[in-house]
């Protein structure tokens, strides 16, 4: 892992790369969210802050346990003056993000108990299927697959 040494307190796009592990157009693509921030030097290159490499670090583990960016941004924007995150941050973050991780962790079990019965019968019932129609919810108000979104009527033709 390269190492940046304590002097310089602003990096290149290229050394937040190589130090974070994340890809030029990942920290692009951060900026463009909200995520990190950078000032723009008399050349127009990016420079960022020391602190940049902890934030980005934050957002990557965040995003491995599956939390969406927009979350990810709304809990970087609730710290005081944009400081870096810490160790207390993540610990109150992980500790409201644990119920949406439990749901998803419900949501994965129920595909993988059904996954198997639904290839194994080929049928795709639309009326049955507990992948497609999970409890029937959709057989009493339209026909098709719930992942098509909702079928609005066409006006009778005359």
């Amino acid at each position: 892992m390269p190492q940046i040494p304590e002097k310089i307190h602003e990096l290149t796009v290229g050394q937040v790369s190589a130090r974070s592990g994340a890809a030029v157009s990942a920290l692009h693509f951060y900026e463009s969210k909200g995520l990190i921030t950078s000032r723009r030097t008399s050349g127009n290159q990016r420079r960022y802050s020391r602190d940049t490499l902890r934030r980005v670090a934050f957002v990557r583990a965040a995003q491995r346990v599956g939390i969406p960016l927009a979350t990810i941004r709304d809990a970087l924007a609730e710290l005081p003056e944009e400081r870096t995150p810490n160790r207390d941050d993540w610990a109150r973050l992980s500790e409201v993000w644990r119920s949406e991780l439990d749901e998803r962790i419900k949501q994965l079990g129920r595909l993988r108990d059904h996954l198997t019965d639904c290839i194994g019968c080929g049928c795709l019932s639309l009326e049955t299927c507990v992948l497609s129609n999970p409890d029937d919810v959709f057989g009493e108000r339209l026909t098709g697959s719930r992942l098509m979104g909702e079928r609005r009527e066409r006006p009778a033709q005359a």
